[in-house]
């Protein structure tokens, strides 16, 4: 089976052909989709988009590019969801360094704040670390969840090996499929297998074929098949240790399907 680990099947991008798009992820082989929100006004959309979709689960969290338009008790308004809905993470949550007019003490506040909620709520976490690595993993020791997933992994060898350590695991999708992306590729060949989910990121981060459109869940099995290559395996192999990766680091997933 395949797993995408992470994909905003609720984002206005395919608010015009959503049941198309899931069948069709359905059709090429993608068992489940992780819905991760983005901020309080949106988790509605995202609840009702995985209600409706069979295979898909959602997590609740406050995205560190939407905080300068969050307000300061939008933490509280998440944790009644988090009691409520039972999601299987925390996420999108963390901090993002790239983007300059985003108050970093501000994306601070608020990724700690979510995982103090991790913590009370014992789930794992959905991390968005751009640029951000080393803080995030200071934050980390210091407010312990039980793991989780940095997704869309572009750090270095050591910083894989410190998430790994507390047990994480790290989404590796679409920008592993360009030649030009000689670090992140040569981390998904020879990281342990037993570290990496698959994930598209859809409708962000398209692989290399489709030339900066729209990216779409059913393109794991491609993606998939690109980490095969990279590591000189079998791509059913890659399916079944990376699907155990994701039921082990989301157990929420577990009740839904056989966990070896």
């Amino acid at each position: 089976m395949l797993i995408d680990t992470h994909c905003h099947l609720d984002a206005v991008e395919f608010d015009s052909d959503r049941d198309e798009v899931h069948a069709g992820a359905v059709a090429a082989g993608v068992e489940m989709i992780v819905v991760p929100a983005i901020e309080v006004r949106e988790f509605a959309k995202t609840r009702d988009a995985v209600a409706r979709h069979a295979g898909c689960f959602a997590a609740y969290g406050i995205h560190p590019l939407y905080v300068m338009q969050a307000d300061d008790g939008d933490p509280a308004i998440l944790r009644q969801w988090l009691e409520r809905e039972r999601p299987v993470a925390v996420g999108e949550i963390g901090i993002d360094l790239y983007v300059s007019d985003i108050d970093p003490q501000r994306q601070e506040f608020f990724f700690v704040e979510q995982l103090k909620l991790a913590r009370e709520f014992d789930l794992p976490v959905l991390l968005h670390v751009r640029r951000a690595v080393d803080p995030i993993l200071k934050l980390l020791r210091r407010f312990r969840v039980r793991g989780g997933i940095a997704h869309a992994f572009n750090g270095s060898r050591q910083q894989a090996v410190e998430f790994i350590k507390l047990g994480f695991a790290l989404g590796f999708g679409g920008a592993m499929t360009f030649s030009g992306s000689t670090r992140i590729r040569t981390l998904a060949a020879e990281l342990p297998l037993e570290s990496i989910v698959l994930e598209t990121d859809a409708p962000d981060i398209p692989p290399a074929w489709l030339d900066g459109g729209r990216n779409e869940p059913a393109q794991l099995p491609a993606i998939a098949a690109a980490l095969a290559e990279l590591r000189a395996m079998p791509i059913d192999q890659v399916a079944t240790i990376t699907s155990a990766n994701a039921f082990r680091v989301l157990p929420g997933l577990c009740p839904h399907n056989f966990c070896g």
